[in-house]
């Protein structure tokens, strides 16, 4: 996940439902927003896949 100058990796935990971000350096930023959109789609993801996808959000 890219937005300005931060770059971050995430892994989204199907059956357990969380949520584990690196590196820690604006984490907070994109947590809260990220969480939502996966809980309300995770149906629709593959596990193991990579996808690509945006998200807009004020911050």
């Amino acid at each position: 996940m890219r937005a300005s100058s931060y770059e971050w990796q995430f892994q989204w935990r199907f059956r357990q439902g969380q949520l584990r971000i690196e590196p820690s350096l604006g984490r907070a930023l994109i947590c809260e927003p990220l969480s939502r959109f996966l809980e309300r789609f995770d149906y629709q993801l593959e596990p193991g896949g990579d996808y690509s996808f945006t998200i807009r959000a004020k911050l």
